[in-house]
């Protein structure tokens, strides 16, 4: 009987052992810590859409941004403006009396029809306020220029509804710019309003509206003196600028049969016909300003080693300025900044092909791709990802809000959809949402990924020493005493620690902004860092040192009946009741170790932010009082004095200050002393 009852001991410690020694605590830690950060990016306004786009975030390399709404307000207000042979410039105001009644018609109106109608301003309610914008924010700062002209783009609206409409070319990428036709009751033809691009525009134009409200030739002289004395000024000061131009339409009788009239059909889907020979009306410079907290926050990002890539459709020197304001690029720093035209051209080979060594000559000193396709996105985001030249995968986080973002925010690792701005499309193809379109969201997200790997990496830290512990005193007790000072419902009040609680109180450590002071961690660099197994062997030999010690010299130290070598039903003793809450003070002091994975010295820092943390480690440690005063038979404990409980706070505390002699020790100390014995 005596027999049956030692095996049946050593079977239930053999099995505590193998529970205690496997970290089946790691994925409710990965668990935890991804749903607790998915639930605060909320408040940081991120709408997560896929839980692993959280933690991926945090070892992004590059950041592919738009510019409309992300880096910039994306709310849209004329300021400039090229009319009828004067340039007005900012603060300038138009002065529209002076300009022929004809063509001061044609301007209210191709603004007001050709623009969706869905696109409104509304006036603020009080003074001081802002002007709503609604709708398409171009369309609505071209409607807000129409009403400081002291004109309603609403009336012409009335005239004009949209089920009058002739036919509608709507804005693509490709020609970059919206046109709309409607009838023409003065000729019986047709008119045409078309905006867009201004030097795309530009080239499409054969006549303007010159100087005394003349339409005049514009030939190629006087496209360029437009560019160089116009659009070049506008640009370099950041503004987009749009063209906006008509064509009539006069119907021309062909024959004439039987008093019936034939006149010539024209081929409405014809663009390259449709869409030229155009008639110059004006050139605005539309300005949206930069969100004041962008440049700190591309700031805060390139500190943190992700490089800041600027990707939109806008004009090159609309981009260049736009990115010098927002800090993408640097003075002194050899950067490209390009168009998608120049791009396409340098990456590909004499048979038309994308070759990646081309790609991989431009991509890491590309800082601005400007008039870009979403191809060009697409292919951008492939090339960084698929390089040839990184040592560790570049990780690609990518912003889009349009329908045609969809590839390329399907293609990165961790795409950004806008939630105001962004399509149906655009948003089912990314990870995450960014709620308030802001970039400045984006370096949150990146916080919360980083603090994502660094909390499942201090779970491991802490998890790992007391796995190594509590096996090699259960394996060494076995083999010297043949019994383990460990019972087998210790080791699991053990494991209840390490597991569950620690897992929920270092999962839910909040991030902070020294998050963004290091560079990301590589794809191919381990979870367990030299610095944590540094960590992690210094306080296993610390813990081990002292159990071994009151294990097998407790008893002397202490003056009390040793717990070596006890029968099978003895009562529990102090000895080895000393031995398990000294075990369980060095765990929980060693948990506050735990919160700093990178050598830091304060471990307190941040404590009180935490209060998660702070209410389990206070609860853990009052039940452990609860456990070894008042346990007995159940937890095979027997009750301390004071002056025991103080030894075995003391043997805790130690466990900080050995901390602090642990990083004093170089991570490659082994690395060293091997080199210096050859």
């Amino acid at each position: 009987m005596s027999d049956l009852k030692h095996f049946i001991n050593f079977l239930i410690i053999g099995v505590t052992v193998l529970v205690v020694a496997v970290p089946e605590g790691l994925p409710l830690a990965v668990t935890l810590s991804l749903a607790y950060s998915v639930k605060k990016m909320m408040k940081d306004n991120n709408l997560v859409r896929h839980i692993d786009a959280c933690e991926t975030m945090g070892n992004a390399t590059s950041i592919c941004s738009d510019k409309t709404g992300t880096l910039t307000t994306n709310r849209m207000t004329v300021v400039q403006c090229f009319l009828a042979g004067k340039f007005y410039k900012s603060g300038e105001p138009v002065n529209y009396e002076s300009i022929h009644p004809f063509h001061s018609k044609l301007i209210i109106e191709a603004i007001s029809v050709n623009s969706s109608y869905a696109s409104q301003t509304i006036s603020p309610k009080a003074e001081g306020e802002q002007i709503t914008q609604l709708g398409n924010k171009t369309e609505c700062a071209l409607l807000g220029f129409v009403l400081s002209l002291g004109q309603s783009y609403q009336s012409i609206r009335d005239k004009n509804p949209e089920s009058s409409f002739f036919k509608v070319y709507t804005f693509n990428s490709v020609r970059k710019s919206m046109a709309t036709v409607i009838k023409n009751s003065e000729t019986g033809g047709y008119r045409l309003f078309v905006k867009g691009a201004s030097e795309i525009m530009l080239s499409r134009c054969k006549w303007i509206i010159g100087s005394e409200s003349t339409i005049q030739l514009f030939g190629e002289a006087e496209i360029t003196s437009v560019i160089q004395n116009v659009i070049d000024p506008m640009t370099s000061h950041g503004l987009r600028t749009i063209c906006i131009a008509y064509k009539d339409f006069v119907p021309k009788k062909t024959v004439q049969e039987n008093d019936v009239e034939y006149f010539e059909s024209i081929d409405w889907e014809n663009e390259a016909a449709i869409l030229n020979d155009l008639t110059c009306l004006l050139v605005v410079g539309i300005h949206d300003p930069v969100r004041p907290e962008v440049p700190d926050a591309i700031r805060r990002c390139q500190e943190a080693g992700i490089t800041v890539r600027m990707v939109t459709g806008d004009n090159i020197n609309t981009a260049r300025a736009i990115a010098n304001e927002c800090g993408i690029l640097i003075d002194g720093e050899d950067s490209l900044v390009m168009d998608g035209k120049e791009f396409n051209k340098r990456i590909r080979n004499e048979n038309g092909e994308i070759s990646q060594t081309k790609l991989d000559a431009i991509w890491p000193k590309l800082r601005v791709l400007a008039r870009a396709q979403p191809t060009d996105k697409y292919i951008l985001v492939k090339g960084i990802i698929d390089s040839n030249i990184s040592v560790n995968r570049e990780v690609v986080a990518v912003t889009g809000d349009g329908t045609n973002d969809g590839l390329a925010l399907k293609k990165a690792d961790v795409g950004f959809a806008m939630g105001i701005a962004g399509t149906d499309v655009a948003k089912e193809a990314s990870d995450i949402i960014l709620t308030d379109d802001n970039f400045n969201s984006i370096v949150k997200a990146v916080m919360w990924g980083r603090n994502v790997y660094d909390s499942i990496a201090k779970f491991l830290q802490f998890q790992l020493t007391v796995n190594i512990v509590a096996v090699v005193v259960a394996f060494v007790g076995a083999c010297a005493i043949q019994d383990t000072p460990l019972k087998a419902v210790q080791m699991l009040w053990v494991n209840l620690i390490m597991d569950t609680l620690a897992s929920l109180a270092l999962a839910t450590e909040p991030p902070t902004e020294d998050l963004l002071k290091r560079k990301p961690y590589g794809r191919t660099s381990p979870l367990i860092s030299k610095m944590m197994l540094r960590n992690i062997a210094g306080h296993a030999v610390y813990q081990l040192s002292i159990l071994f010690g009151l294990i097998f010299a407790g008893d002397k130290l202490f003056g009390i009946r040793s717990d070596r070598w006890a029968p099978i039903n003895a009562p529990a003793g102090q000895h080895f009741t000393i031995v398990f809450n000294t075990f369980i003070m060095m765990t929980l002091f060693n948990e506050l170790n735990a919160r700093k994975i990178h050598g830091e010295r304060n471990i307190f820092k941040g404590l009180l932010s935490n209060p998660i943390f702070c209410c389990i480690w206070i609860i853990t440690f009052v039940l452990q009082v609860v456990i070894v005063q008042f346990g007995g038979k159940w937890f095979s404990t027997a009750p301390l004095e004071w002056h025991l409980w103080l030894a075995c706070l003391g043997f805790g505390v130690g466990t900080l200050l050995w901390g602090q002699f642990v990083n004093w020790i170089p991570v490659n100390f082994a690395g060293d002393v091997k080199n210096k014995i050859q």
